[in-house]
């Protein structure tokens, strides 16, 4: 593309709109997804101070959550507080290298919790299906390492899109981006050149860290359900599959709003841009939100230390 009309080279400041064709009304939009933020902080910390100080719970698949909920507590962060200076105190300005730092840091912590979801999983699949080996397979010492594999491989993954942003989109449109956080393709859409290396680097990040997890996940679920079928006891049956219900809930909003996110953002051209929006914030802040929920309500030790915590 010719880029000799652009008079816009490699910009120090960005304005992130917020929420495009409804500026008039964001105030107001941003009243709820502040009271989400702070629900989800609330049950994120409240979760990892009950893992931390119960040591019954210092077993590998509370080790996992208490991991997902540090992750969600970085991820709604990341994003949270500068939404609400754009809609609430009209500060839309961002420098360009801050921007990248929050588009780093969001597509990072997402590929770790998509990471912990498949330890978690495999963490259920050697419980149910090897319940005597548990204990030998899964140790601290794998733990951590798991937890380290995890965090490098997304922070490693996303990395080059960084430097393809910074070496090769030299010249932009605009410096307007019409969204409330610096996602991946929010940037690359303002750009003036060699936008579809970025694109496709883009999609491959997505698609290779959700592809895997999502492919070994469901195998292990698969696993998991052909040995519960096979147990010949009911009440066995139903305290293995109660083991997997939580994760089970967690598992398919997380993936099924980051598919839903995704591709209507690709291919929906007609939808109009606040739908895309609005859509992209739920599904950063919604994991957040629920995750600590769902574990309170669905898994019985946790929701029975809360309510020791808040009867005392």
């Amino acid at each position: 593309m010719s880029v000799s009309n652009i008079t816009i080279f490699m910009p120090s400041v960005l304005t992130l709109v917020g929420i495009p064709g409804l500026e008039s009304v964001q105030c107001w939009i941003g009243i709820p997804f502040c009271a989400v933020y702070l629900i989800a902080m609330i049950g994120n910390v409240l979760l990892l101070t009950i893992i931390k100080s119960e040591r019954s719970l210092h077993e590998p698949i509370y080790i996992f959550l208490g991991m997902l909920g540090a992750t969600d507590i970085a991820l709604a962060t990341s994003i949270m507080p500068k939404m609400l200076g754009i809609v609430w105190f009209h500060v839309p300005e961002i420098y360009f290298d801050s921007c990248l730092l929050q588009m780093w840091l969001i597509h990072t912590f997402q590929g770790i919790e998509s990471g912990i979801l498949l330890a978690m999983a495999l963490d259920r699949y050697v419980t149910i299906c090897y319940p005597l080996r548990h204990a030998a397979i899964f140790t601290h010492q794998l733990v951590i390492q798991i937890g380290t594999v995890v965090t490098l491989r997304a922070a490693i993954i996303v990395a080059p899109c960084l430097v393809l942003i910074k070496c090769l989109l030299k010249f932009y449109h605009s410096t307007v981006i019409s969204h409330s956080n610096c996602e991946h393709m929010a940037i690359v859409k303002v750009a003036a050149e060699n936008v579809q290396v970025n694109k496709i680097y883009g999609s491959f990040v997505a698609f290779t860290v959700a592809g895997f997890d999502l492919t070994f996940i469901t195998l292990s679920y698969i696993q998991i359900f052909t040995t519960v079928f096979r147990l010949r006891q009911k009440e066995a049956k139903l305290k293995a599959f109660n083991t997997c219900i939580a994760h089970i809930c967690v598992f398919f909003q997380f993936y099924l709003l980051a598919f839903f996110s995704f591709f209507t953002h690709r291919f929906g051209s007609h939808i109009p841009p606040y739908i895309h929006i609005l859509f992209s914030s739920i599904y950063l802040l919604v994991p957040p939100f629920l995750n600590p929920l769902v574990y309170g309500v669905k898994t019985k030790q946790i929701h029975s230390h809360v309510v020791k915590m808040f009867s005392s």
